[in-house]
């Protein structure tokens, strides 16, 4: 039986990039005849320390702890066939890790779905920003032998550094992402967002556009928040839902407008589309900044909605919340191309075969 050792930050059910970049093929491999091996070094109980403010000893005991688990790992390495790492082997600057995995000579995947090569700290560890080194993605991608990345601008990045890069969407479970749950018996319109406190800053970009949807339609109207997160600070009131995978997708079909607001950054335009693409595949209409590959999933007024300012962002939520029948519609259209283009029984073919040809 081939071993597959990978190299990930978090448990299992954890991170949304983990769960749909690897955790979901975990199933299809094992099926294909591969034990994996899930190295992960951010537990349960260190996960909410870590991304806190402040508490520098207890995060310095994480990363000792965190250094002696990738040191077994590399002794691990040297019985596997291929080596998964997402994103980074290590939350530091350094690089030691995947250079000793490289000298095993098992061959390494590298898989990234965002602009990693570029500053972008959580809010808990912004004061230690300094300890990071962006620009090592470049080098990961060097002792690798083939690179996935989840659209065309993070291929362009990557091409620099390796010649084999392939880009695989992100991509969803279709049996997970259940539609029959869908909830339609309410009298107000739910407007939605889930991401994580990281991301919460894009979603506060649109409360100016909030405010005025709430003047206009008062208590025909709500919004739900859905983040790892227990604490709300803002002058909007929203329904804040803490994150659970078991409750996941019961409180996704709450919402009857899924909104992913973006600057027009680098950062943003590394970005995968996965929130939209989450709620295109419950059948729930979707407006999306058009940045980076958003602009390639949505065809605007088919399948979803591109707003591109305030006032379009206005209109678009205005149009959606007074008419049922057009939410229907594109809801719809973009569960059709969910399931297309970005569904799990279309790509896992070739995630096997990406996984063959690179052992």
């Amino acid at each position: 039986m081939k071993k597959i050792l990978a190299i990930v930050q978090h448990r299992k059910d954890r991170s949304p990039g983990q769960r749909f970049r690897f955790e979901h093929f975990i199933p299809i491999l094992e099926k294909n005849g591969f034990e994996i091996i899930f190295s992960n070094i951010i537990s349960e109980k260190d996960d909410a320390v870590f991304y806190s403010k402040r508490k520098y000893f207890a995060k310095f005991r994480i990363l000792i702890k965190s250094f002696f688990h990738r040191l077994k790992d590399i002794k691990t390495a040297k019985n596997c066939d291929l080596i998964f790492i997402y994103r980074e082997a290590f939350m530091l600057g350094t690089i030691y890790f995947e250079k000793k995995l490289a000298k095993t000579n098992v061959p390494i995947i590298f898989d990234f779905d965002d602009s990693i090569w570029l500053n972008d700290t959580s809010d808990g560890n912004r004061n230690l920003a300094w300890l990071k080194r962006p620009e090592k993605t470049a080098e990961i991608c060097k002792l690798s032998k083939l690179v996935i990345v989840g659209n065309k601008f993070l291929a362009n990045y990557a091409k620099n550094h390796n010649s084999n890069v392939f880009i695989l969407p992100t991509i969803l479970n279709l049996d997970y992402h259940n539609i029959s749950k869908h909830n339609c018996d309410k009298s107000a319109v739910c407007i939605g967002w889930t991401g994580t406190t990281t991301t919460l800053k894009h979603f506060y970009m649109l409360i100016p556009v909030l405010k005025k949807i709430k003047e206009k339609y008062g208590s025909k109207v709500y919004f739900k928040v859905i983040a790892n997160t227990k604490t709300w600070d803002k002058d909007i009131d929203v329904k804040l839902v803490q994150w659970t995978i078991e409750k996941e997708i019961e409180e996704l079909c709450e919402f009857d407008i899924g909104i992913m607001p973006l600057p027009d950054d680098k950062w943003s335009k590394g970005k995968c589309g996965f929130k939209g693409l989450q709620c295109m595949s419950l059948e729930i209409p979707v407006i999306m900044s058009p940045v980076g590959v958003n602009t390639e999933i949505i065809e605007d007024g088919k399948n979803g909605f591109l707003a591109k300012d305030e006032d379009k962002w206005f209109e678009t939520l205005s149009n959606l919340i007074e008419n049922s029948e057009l939410r229907k519609t594109i809801g719809q259209k973009g569960r059709k191309t969910v399931e297309e283009k970005y569904s799990l029984s279309i790509w896992e073919k070739e995630f096997i075969n990406l996984i063959y040809r690179t052992l």
